[in-house]
């Protein structure tokens, strides 16, 4: 007999019928894969890098001057309808592009939309976008670490970067070098992951626009990278080669087409076509006229003695990683390390080595010009800790160090790392404290100024923050000091008959590429309602330059509104330069910091 057919069983609701029981081990087992891959969870490490960076954009001081006059005036200029214009804003020269500009302008002018706007508040608006979105790119390339490398180098990476004075300065500082900063992580995230395929074109694609919207030089840093997807493509079959050079062409054609763009919203502003990647390269490389050189050259060393203080232990990390490397391979064979990640590492150690052997070659040296390069500073630095780790707890215990207990090991390694972050936070409190005067000066301005008053800067004029801390139609001015060379114009401030802008396009009076002086820059110090200027009194019955004179001792043409504190520089021990030192009475004279005064002064009439 056939056996009998059992009863089908009963069709389950259709609301039954789309669930499934998810046992909550499995959302363990998930959270747990991801603490593997990761180490912490990825939103961890962007709140890492989003509360050092959040401290940079309230309390940095701007370090160059040539981002107040370069970007943030500019940026004014779009907002507010005036501002101050070097001579790169020229359209004669135009070597800054005006797409960067006008971007930061929107993201500013967003704070204008909101309550108790400001133009203090659209400052500190646009700084913290700038942290926010810094610290995207960071996690994004940390990601990217931690799955082509180790968990560990990633933490590593996060610890070298957010206890840096480097990245104290560079996140939030509203310049090309930091916006290519931000680009280079996000190129070398793409580049670096393989993970869902070769990600070239999506590499190069950032990178140019590093290069592109911010500084032409950085794209050289994708140039590993993109060897590196050609050697592969030269020792694979054929198909594979193809692939690689799609890649290529997808990537160069993303490039081709942000110039491009480029090129048509800097027309629009410059009233002529203008590629300004090009004229920034024509003018640093092969000007007539001097060139960058003109505005100062600085010894091979100076890089190394900036690195140094603004990474201490890292730099040095980062400048070993590469010997480190080697010697690993050389001498602990049996890491299981496949030729092909060993040669990635050595692409991913390369960009760092590169960019500096290039600038320290430059006669012309700023700090700025290593923001590109600062996460692959962290990222070689990272890599070489891990192999001093791997050495140092997987030493033979015949040797000398395989004796060391593991504990102690441990202790060492925490107190360097320690020793580092609170070096590297002394350097970063002692910059607020010596350098904060200038962004917190002119508040009284608010309430004592007038619509159309100026502010004058006479020696000071390279500490002036930027318009955004003057009130609404308060100009900035100049009057003569001993400074010989170009100090900025202001923008055409013609609308009627102008069109857009038109102080973007109008031909401009008294800007030259020469760093020369113009005399037109100045005015009578009549004209001057407030002027800045800062004394240094402990420098004693020192003879001034007639030029400079102490114009708060001039008590029956000047009072004093505010001063703050600012750090004389020149009368100061190196130590109490490079770090915070206490003021205290016990701390030896030759490691006290000496202090002049910043003060907003106003004439008497």
């Amino acid at each position: 007999m056939a056996p009998k057919a059992k009863p089908a069983a009963p069709k389950p609701a259709p609301s039954q019928e789309k669930r499934e029981f998810v046992h909550p081990s499995a959302k363990h087992a998930r959270k747990q894969a991801i603490k593997d891959a990761f180490a912490i969870q990825p939103i961890s490490a962007f709140y890492f890098f989003l509360a050092a960076n959040a401290v940079a954009a309230l309390f940095s001081p701007i370090q160059d001057c040539d981002e107040t006059f370069n970007y943030w005036e500019p940026t004014h200029y779009l907002s507010h309808g005036y501002g101050l214009q070097t001579w790169e804003y020229s359209p004669e020269f135009s070597i800054r592009s005006w797409f960067y500009i006008a971007i930061h302008a929107i993201v500013a002018n967003i704070r204008r939309l909101l309550p108790h706007s400001n133009k203090v508040a659209e400052f500190y608006f646009l700084r913290y976008a700038f942290a926010v979105g810094c610290a995207f790119c960071q996690t994004l390339m940390w990601r990217s670490i931690c799955l082509a490398l180790s968990p560990r180098v990633g933490i590593f990476f996060i610890i070298a970067t957010i206890f840096s004075p480097g990245n104290f300065h560079a996140s939030t500082a509203y310049l090309p070098s930091s916006f290519a900063m931000y680009m280079s992580c996000l190129g070398a995230a793409a580049f670096m992951n393989w993970r869902g395929g070769i990600k070239t074109a999506m590499g190069m694609f950032w990178f140019a626009v590093g290069g592109v919207l911010g500084w032409p030089f950085a794209a050289a840093l994708c140039a590993p990278f993109v060897a590196e997807e050609i050697f592969f493509a030269a020792v694979s079959d054929q198909d594979r080669m193809f692939e690689s050079a799609l890649r290529v062409f997808r990537g160069v054609m993303a490039g081709v087409l942000l110039v491009g763009l480029d090129a048509s919203i800097n027309t629009f502003f410059y009233r002529r076509f203008e590629l300004v990647s090009w004229n920034i390269i024509k003018y640093n490389i092969f000007s007539e006229t001097g060139g960058p050189d003109l505005y100062g050259t600085e010894p091979w060393t100076f890089y190394f003695k900036n690195l140094l203080l603004n990474f201490n232990i890292w730099f040095i990390l980062a400048l070993v990683s590469l010997p480190l490397f080697l010697l690993q391979k050389l001498f602990m064979r049996s890491t299981g390390e496949t030729f092909q990640s060993g040669l990635r590492t050595f692409v991913f150690l390369t960009p760092f080595y590169m960019w500096l052997g290039i600038f320290t070659l430059q006669p012309h040296k700023e700090e700025r010009f290593m923001y590109p390069v600062y996460p692959f500073l962290a990222l070689n630095a990272a890599l070489a800790f891990h192999s001093f780790l791997t050495f140092f707890g997987n030493a033979s215990p015949r040797t000398l160090v395989g004796k060391i207990p593991a504990k102690l090991k441990l202790a060492v390694v925490s107190l360097g790392l320690v020793a580092s972050a609170i070096v590297g936070l002394a350097r970063i409190g002692g910059m607020y404290t010596a350098y904060h005067a200038p962004l917190s000066l002119y508040d009284p301005l608010f309430e004592v100024g007038g619509r159309g008053d100026t502010v004058c800067f006479g020696k000071d004029w390279y500490r002036f923050p930027t318009s955004y801390f003057l009130p609404k139609d308060m100009h900035a001015k100049f009057v003569r000091s001993e400074f010989r060379g170009l100090l900025p114009g202001e923008f055409s401030e013609a609308t009627t008959g102008f069109g857009f802008f038109g102080g973007t396009w109008l031909p401009t009076i008294g800007l030259n590429n020469k760093n020369e002086e113009d005399m037109g820059k100045y005015v009578d110090l009549r004209m001057c309602v407030f002027m800045v200027d800062t004394q240094f009194p402990e420098r004693g019955d020192v003879e001034l330059p007639p030029n400079e004179p102490d114009y708060a001792k001039n008590v029956d043409r000047w009072e004093e509104v505010k001063c703050l504190p600012f750090l004389d520089a020149e009368s100061t021990p190196f130590l109490a330069r490079a770090v915070w030192v206490p003021d205290w009475e016990i701390i030896p004279e030759g490691f006290r910091r000496k202090w002049g005064r910043h003060c907003l002064l106003k004439q008497r009439r």
